[in-house]
């Protein structure tokens, strides 16, 4: 991957909405890591593939939002 081979590794921090299915809705990248390599847009998409337990209210699934943080971080290959 390209951004491995710049040493690119920290956080994405972004805010989603949990909808009362579970399934993620609308996401906002609160605190970029990098949007040359596409780190970014690699968080989103792993994002949406999340399920999650839908909030509750009175006995009722409700949307909520979350904050999450991703983090990326560089490993040693084998030898």
């Amino acid at each position: 991957m390209i951004a491995m081979r710049a040493k690119i590794d920290g956080e994405v921090w972004m805010e989603a909405v949990v909808l009362e299915t579970g399934r993620v809705g609308e996401i906002e990248v609160t605190k970029s890591l990098d949007t040359t390599y596409g780190l970014d847009d690699e968080a989103i998409k792993a994002l949406r593939r999340w399920r999650f337990e839908p909030g509750m209210r009175d006995g009722s699934p409700v949307s909520v939002l979350v904050t999450i943080q991703m983090t990326f971080t560089l490993r040693e290959s084998p030898r």
